[in-house]
């Protein structure tokens, strides 16, 4: 069997930045709200503030996700800790604060709970936010019995992840079909996993890639039966929004 397969630990089923929507988004809430439901692995999204450091947020914005405006990388981390990032969901996150890289790895290594960190550059940022994020992982994961999976859309980013930390497994993100040079661009960046959309995601492509020796990873299936298809096709991880109606073993 191919090493990269033979030795994808990761469990089937992955939280969708902590607890899917069952929480507000890459929070501290939302990984509590995960482990809550069993779950032993997350994915989240993470950036760099103006100052540096790696901050968990999906958009470039900051106003779908928080009591702020404009451009999260145009913010001090201090100036990001004044705002709220848990009332647009819901009033019992009222005043829920922005996470670090630095805290949602405490809280995951204590609690035995791997991550999938996608590198989600605020445009422009892709090749610093790759390295700085990919050499930070290195650090705060070393004593882990698992190393954090990264991931991106941005090959720039994956490129310079590589480049910073080569150690670590990474994960190149798809949004559409399976381009036609997608085996290129997989060896370039020397991946582990090529993630696709499950909009996208049959099960020829699956087995095309699994047969060159990539773990194949789906984002987001939210529907039982979708998700047990997945697997079944011979997908390695699942992603799901879907954590108080799917069980964490409902793969086994």
């Amino acid at each position: 069997m191919n090493p990269v397969i033979s030795s994808w630990k990761y469990p089937a089923l992955i939280a969708h930045r902590g607890a899917g929507k069952h929480a507000p988004e890459n929070t501290l809430a939302a990984m509590r709200e995960g482990a809550k439901c069993g779950y032993t692995m997350f994915e989240y999204d993470v950036k760099l503030s103006k100052d540096g450091v790696a901050i968990l947020l999906h958009d470039d914005t900051l106003d779908r996700t928080s009591t702020g405006t404009g451009l999260a990388g145009e913010h001090t981390l201090a100036e990001l800790m004044e705002l709220d990032f848990g009332s647009w969901h819901s009033p019992a996150f009222i005043a829920e604060p922005i996470l670090t890289l630095n805290g949602v790895a405490r809280f995951t290594i204590s609690n035995n709970i791997h991550s999938n960190i996608e590198i989600k550059p605020t445009t422009g940022r892709e090749a610093e936010t790759g390295a700085h994020i990919a050499r930070l992982a290195a650090k705060l994961w070393q004593e882990a019995t698992l190393p954090p999976l990264l991931s991106s859309f941005s090959t720039i980013a994956l490129k310079a992840a590589r480049l910073a930390a080569p150690e670590m497994p990474r994960a190149w993100l798809i949004d559409n079909e399976l381009p036609t040079d997608w085996l290129t661009v997989a060896a370039d960046l020397n991946c582990s996993s090529i993630n696709l959309n499950n909009k996208y995601a049959s099960a020829d492509t699956v087995r095309a890639i699994t047969a060159e020796g990539y773990a194949v990873c789906v984002w987001t299936a939210n529907e039982p039966d979708r998700i047990r298809e997945l697997l079944q096709w011979g997908c390695h991880s699942v992603i799901t929004d879907a954590i108080h109606a799917v069980p964490p073993d409902f793969a086994q």
